[in-house]
């Protein structure tokens, strides 16, 4: 409360059908009204409406889960409490899902307050899948899931987990999915933004944030073999989630706390971290990472000022323009000891500087890989097609 009566006042506005919904609220130890007002909510409402009561169970693996028990539909919708639907959001999610036979659907998310993951929504898609689109930067629970696709495979929220237990549920279902559709087109979900700020995923210990990591790489590591669809995949988890502990909150971390960081990141970094990871970040991405892969907290400090700044690394053109270099600090100091290849743009990201040339570049990367081809032995040349 007082957001939920926004929140359900958007499900009894929606335009499906109410004989074909039904609703399954579960009040998790609330002291603020929220399950008498549910209660109120169940006596009035066109659709059929369970309201289950329970001790608070500190997150929302546990509540989520006993809904999840409970449903009886083809589909089901995770709603959070303090967002809404648009009104036609079940319909169409519903229609694209019956349309195309994909067991999961995206619809567009809005914030209010809050700026919701918006590299996805570009363009309405029938059918895609994780590795081929952006939906892997949006891992919420916030999805149409086809519910004989989670009973199949018996796929419940991990309740071990206090936060990023909805990024770990939908990329499984993402890749165990038949198909995912995207409905760019419609407003479908709205992330409101609290005036307390007290949401989940902005809240808690940063080994929280660790745990989510690890638990999402190694389900990645576990389903997708190694190789390039793995990387694509792994970009996610280093990125959203543990690249932000090394940026301007590390600065103002306490000795012990970067320590502790870096001791967490240490056996992630160690398992998983790769050059074809690497390559797919920005340059000071890609470079404070690094860092903390090789253990120097001292030169990262220098680069995490640096981007704080929003200082502008200068460009070097190399090799006839066809290399970018972003001089970052410590490039080209022999002492720091990081390789030139770390501050190398790659193209979407050298395309802005005066004078680099694309087309030559590509050339250059295909004759290197033809040469590099030509010095394997055999097997490995085959091993490597393969």
């Amino acid at each position: 409360m007082p957001y939920l009566v926004e929140c359900l006042a958007s499900v009894e506005g929606q335009t499906l059908d109410p004989a074909r919904m039904e609703v399954i609220a579960v009040d998790d130890g609330s002291t603020d009204g929220t399950g008498e007002y549910l209660e109120e909510f169940a006596a009035r409402a066109a659709m059929p409406v369970t309201v289950i009561r329970q001790e608070n169970s500190g997150g929302p693996s546990g509540p989520r889960n006993v809904g999840l028990g409970k449903a009886a539909g083809r589909y089901v919708f995770f709603l959070d409490a303090d967002d809404r639907l648009g009104p036609e959001a079940l319909a169409r999610m519903v229609a694209m899902a019956d349309k195309n036979n994909t067991d999961v659907v995206l619809g567009k998310v809005e914030g209010i307050n809050r700026k919701p993951p918006q590299s996805m929504w570009g363009k309405t898609l029938d059918r895609t899948d994780v590795f081929s689109s952006n939906i892997k930067f949006t891992l919420s629970a916030q999805k149409l899931f086809r519910r004989s696709l989670l009973e199949q495979h018996g796929m419940r929220f991990d309740e071990s987990l206090w936060t990023g237990e909805d990024a770990l549920f939908t990329m499984e279902a993402y890749l165990r999915a038949d198909g995912v559709s995207v409905v760019a087109d419609y407003p479908c979900y709205y992330l409101v933004g609290r005036d307390d700020g007290k949401h989940v995923t902005k809240s808690g210990s940063y080994t929280l944030r660790f745990d989510s990591a690890r638990a999402l790489m190694n389900l990645i590591a576990d389903m997708v073999p190694a190789g390039p669809r793995r990387d694509i995949l792994m970009v996610r988890p280093f990125l959203v989630t543990l690249l932000p502990q090394f940026g301007p909150k590390f600065l103002k971390d306490g000795d012990d706390v970067r320590a502790k960081k870096m001791e967490l990141a240490k056996p992630l970094m160690d398992a998983h971290w790769n050059p074809e990871i690497a390559r797919r970040l920005r340059v000071h991405e890609r470079l404070r990472l690094h860092l903390v892969a090789v253990r120097r907290p001292d030169l990262l400090l220098d680069v995490v000022e640096f981007v704080r700044a929003k200082k502008q690394a200068g460009a070097l053109l190399e090799k006839r323009g066809t290399r970018v270099y972003f001089a970052y600090p410590h490039f080209r100091v022999k002492k720091a000891g990081i390789p030139d290849w770390i501050y190398l743009a790659e193209p979407r990201e050298a395309r802005a500087v005066a004078g680099y040339r694309e087309d030559a570049a590509n050339t250059f990367l295909r004759r290197a890989a033809r040469r590099l081809r030509r010095s394997l032995p055999t097997r490995e040349v085959k091993a490597a097609a393969a």
